[in-house]
């Protein structure tokens, strides 16, 4: 009888894959570089061949496998199978990612966004374990979010719910690809941290992050910001503060709406840890509803990179469930 599974999380920049048995423990994981410019035809065989390589690795068959789940970025109709608009993928629309699949593989696969597949991951097996009303948000290069209201994930009509990267803070603010301005993730991401630490060195402040680079800013990362910091670097701190304390306010408007016992911080940024997270804390303490925020814990992320692969693997084996029943 098949018994296991397989876990892909496409990202920009690499796809990370995994086999797992019934217990989620991988028999072989792989990461390869996406090659996104190169178009969704190379993509899907690339997501092919590792597949593949991982059976062989494996010394499994294809009729070992019951089921595949898929991360995917961007816009996408998860029933219909169907990759709408992905941002960071040239020439990626309405790509039917599940037909793709068929044409390689007899097994069942099932796609979602790639941020609900980490929260399906930190749910089950990670940070979420036992919360039935619970928030996970993703920060790195910009701001995703998935959100599970007494033990359903949240989906909305386009499922699209859970933009909360998309939640104006600023009337006027700095320009959003989705065409609005002032939104929580240009200012609390990777590349927003980063802009704010522009923005005070424009102003004529000196950082100790400026002697590293030299006058190339374009190799300033947040992870230097986060060892600025530790540095006892004033712009840094600040930066970091100022960081914490907006992600705080955007956080008070999810408690007051949507009252979870539990929002965990995940995504590549989620690594400054306690830096930017004891003032989102005190930010919420002060701006959330007292009896909201006294009932909800803000805490890192415990599956780092490997949630896509486990959440996808986890919701493939429950839609399949579904579709069974």
């Amino acid at each position: 009888m098949n018994q296991f599974t397989i876990g892909i999380d496409l990202g920009g920049t690499n796809i990370k894959a995994a086999i797992f048995d019934n217990e989620y423990k991988s028999l072989t994981e792989k990461s390869i570089p996406t090659e996104a410019a190169m178009g969704p035809n190379h993509v899907m065989n690339r997501i092919k061949d590792t597949i593949m390589d991982m059976i062989h690795t494996s010394n499994l068959s294809l009729t070992d496998i019951k089921c595949m789940g898929m991360g995917i970025p961007g816009l996408l109709d998860p029933y219909e199978g169907l990759s709408i608009f992905s941002p960071n993928f040239p020439h990626w629309e309405n790509i039917h990612v599940v037909n793709h699949m068929k044409t390689f593989f007899d097994f069942p696969t099932f796609i979602d966004n790639d941020v609900r597949v980490n929260l399906y991951g930190e749910w089950r097996y990670g940070s979420g374990v036992g919360y039935q009303n619970l928030v996970l948000i993703t920060l790195g290069t910009g701001l995703g979010s998935g959100i599970i209201n007494d033990g359903n994930v949240i989906y909305g009509k386009t499922s699209s719910a859970g933009e909360i990267g998309h939640m104006n803070m600023y009337r006027e603010g700095r320009p959003c690809k989705c065409g609005s301005s002032g939104c929580l993730g240009r200012y609390v991401s990777a590349v927003g941290m980063v802009n704010t630490l522009f923005e005070k060195i424009n102003e004529g402040q000196q950082s100790i992050i400026q002697e590293w680079v030299g006058q190339d800013h374009s190799l300033i990362t947040a992870k230097m910001i986060s060892e600025a910091y530790d540095q006892g670097d004033h712009v840094a701190i600040e930066v970091m503060h100022e960081t914490g304390r907006i992600l705080g306010f955007g956080l008070s408007n999810v408690i007051n709406i949507l009252n979870p016992e539990l929002i965990i911080v995940g995504g590549g940024m989620s690594a400054a840890g306690d830096r930017l997270l004891n003032i989102v804390r005190e930010t919420t303490a002060k701006h959330a509803l007292k009896l909201s925020s006294q009932a909800c814990k803000i805490q890192q992320a415990q599956l780092g990179g490997r949630a896509g692969m486990i959440g996808a693997a986890a919701y493939a084996n429950e839609r399949l469930k579904q579709t069974e029943a």
